[in-house]
Parts: structure tokens; sequence; C-alpha cells
């Protein structure tokens, strides 16, 4: 059975089911959804490109950031229990962790052999390529689990996690507010307006989010969830989130008036103009959504946690590269250059660099100035 196929008899049986519950069925079925049954689907073979696809030098520059928080936090040690965490949401095959590990091993050492390394991961799939990835960090790499741990003491970090979580649509008509089903007409999934969620409905209260007639937007009840719960588990120390996002004065204006849902496939990007295409061919496509960075900051300052710095990656990661010694050398050798075309990939305006945005949180943490927030703020 395909996920379309699941999905159709969901619909008969119990008529049309509002969008989110849609994009959910068609990312994250636990057997026929795109991020468990695609094995490969970033970088060149796959449907579109992370930070990571662009080599280990993301990984290493993280690591860099994780050290200098480590050594923020001066907990005391304990030889029983490591005393720093890395909690990495969203993990993947483990590609991420690998290079921070690779990277800490080699030039911090006192990271490596004092951290508590934690995967969080949906897939199954991806799951069951961690263990082989991460073979050479056996002891290092504690755990693989679908929820957080508690009572964090180091770092939760997630790259490119929240767009990908399942968001109810809603557009504004002459008639109200109204939210997006899916339907069958023809054999075909069609869009239908319906009533307003409860939680979509506290959602755009809570964020005091408001559309003109003709609008057409996303929003993520689910990310702002995961937030909490983020800052929930996290004792003492940072959440830092890498993704997708506007604050909600651009994200709902007249500049995305139909929203910003998109679907890759083959690094083809797709959006409403291109007639629906989440509803073609479900769970062969990566389907994504912008988040609102102003949701995101007031739900982690509402939780306890107090912003750090909110900026462009390019800005995050080229405060920590002007402390790589390799990476400002001048000498030209084939691994310099390899390393810095990458770190151009990673920072390039209109690329990587300005589409993701860099938010740090702290928790029990006063008067923080991290190394990464040297341009802090400034954003395009």
């Amino acid at each position: 059975m395909s996920v379309r196929d699941f999905i159709i008899k969901r619909i008969q049986a119990k008529g049309p089911i509002p969008f989110v519950e849609y994009m959910d069925l068609c990312l994250y079925h636990p057997q026929l959804g795109y991020y468990s049954r695609v094995k490969k689907r970033t970088g060149q073979s796959g449907d579109f490109f992370t930070s990571v696809d662009v080599g280990s030098l993301f990984g290493e520059l993280l690591c860099t950031q994780f050290e200098e928080m480590q050594r923020l936090l001066n907990p005391t040690k304990n030889n029983k229990t490591p005393y720093f965490t890395i909690v990495e949401a969203g993990a993947g095959s483990g590609r991420l962790c690998k290079d921070v590990l690779d990277h800490a091993k080699k030039y911090s050492p006192d990271l490596y052999h004092n951290c508590r390394y934690v995967l969080i991961e949906r897939s199954q799939t991806a799951r069951s390529a961690q263990k082989q990835n991460l073979i050479a960090h056996e002891s290092h790499w504690i755990d693989s689990r679908t929820k957080f741990p508690v009572g964090v003491n180091g770092v939760i970090f997630a790259n490119e996690l929240l767009d990908a979580l399942p968001v109810h649509l809603i557009e504004m008509t002459e008639d109200g507010l109204h939210e997006i089903y899916v339907n069958i007409k023809n054999s075909q999934f069609v869009e239908q307006l319906g009533p307003l969620s409860s939680r979509v409905k506290k959602h755009l209260k809570d964020f005091s989010i408001n559309l003109e007639v003709g609008w057409r937007a996303e929003v993520c009840p689910d990310a702002i969830s995961w937030v909490n719960n983020a800052a929930k588990c996290l004792n003492q120390g940072f959440l830092v989130l890498i993704d997708y996002g506007f604050e909600s004065h651009e994200l709902y204006s007249a500049r995305y008036t139909s929203g910003t849902l998109r679907c890759y496939h083959r690094h083809t990007v797709q959006s409403k103009n291109n007639s629906e295409p989440w509803l073609r061919d479900p769970g062969e496509s990566d389907i994504t959504a912008h988040i609102d960075l102003t949701a995101i900051r007031q739900t982690a300052e509402r939780a306890g946690l107090s912003t750090i710095g909110i900026t462009d990656q390019t800005y995050f990661l080229l405060s920590l590269a002007s402390n790589s010694d390799d990476l400002t050398n001048p000498t030209m050798d084939s691994f310099a250059l390899r390393r810095r075309l990458a770190l151009k990939t990673l920072l390039l305006p209109g690329g990587l660099g300005s589409t993701h945005k860099v938010l740090i949180f702290g928790k029990g943490i006063k008067n923080t100035q991290l190394k990464s927030c040297e341009f802090v703020n400034r954003i395009t």
C-alpha cells in the first residue's frame, strides 16, 4: 500500500481531513511517509540540499560553538554522569553528529570525552542508519530516541526541523477565515474550505495573526509545542534552532499572499503557483513551510528562556569561522581551497547563508555573549 492509498481510505472513512493531517501522513507515516521510506533525501542524489551536504565544515563550526557553550556553563564534573549533553533533534542518519564528534575528538578533547550526545529522530529508517555512521563514536553517542531526555544540562539544537513540521493551511475569504481540508474528487486530491479548529483559533489569538481577504498562510502549533517541550526539558544551557523563517510582520503580509508552502523533488521547488503540487504524488516529495520567527521567540521567552540572538546563518558561521586558523590562513593548498569553497556555499547570500536563520536562547545563563553572536540581530 502507498501513502496515497492510505490517505484515500482515511478520507473515505472519515470525510475530508485537515491539511495538517494530510501533511503529517505524507511525511511521517511510520512505514509509508516520505521521511520513513526515502533513504536518500538530501544531497545531489536527493530532493534538496542542507548545510550538512556541503561537507563536514558545518558540523565542525557547530562543534566550535558547543565547545564555547560547554566552557560557559562550567558545570561540576561527575565521574558517573557526563556533564554536558548535546541533544540533536531531527538528527536523520547521524551525519551531522558524526561531523561534530569527529572534530571534537581531534580538536576539542575535553568536549569529546565529557559530553553525552543524544539523537532524536522519528524515522526508523534514519535511526537504523545512525548505528553504521557513528560506529567510531560508540562510547560518546549515547542514545537514539523519539522524545527529549529531561533535565538537559548543555544544548538542544535542531537544523531544518521546524520547517518540516505539519502546518495548518488557512485562507481569508469574504465570508471570514477558513481552514483548508483535503478531499477526493474524480480520484484526485482536492482542497476545500472548512471550519477552523480550536487549535488554530488559539494560535491566531496567542500570536495576534491577521490576514486580509484573499490571503493564504500557514500556522504551525506543532512548532510551538516543540519549543515548549524543549524549554521544559532544558535544565540549564542553550536552545539553538537553524531554519527557514521570517518575522510575523513579513510572513503574514502582502509579500506572501499565497503562503510559503513548498514541495521539493529532485531539487525542483514548487509552490501554489504550480497548482497545489503537495496534492500530487503524496509521499514522493518533501513539504515545508517557513517558520514564524516571532512566534518561536515569544514562545521561548514565555517558557522561561532568554533570547541571546537571532541572525542569518551567514553571520553566525562567519563569526565562528573567523576563529579557525585553517580557514583564515593564506595558504591555498587543495584541502584549504575545498574548505573555503564549502564555507562560501554556507555563507552565500541568497542561498543557505541568508535563507537560514539562527535563533539562540539560553536558560540559567547570565550576561552571555557568544562568539557566534558577534553580528547579532543582523538579518537580511
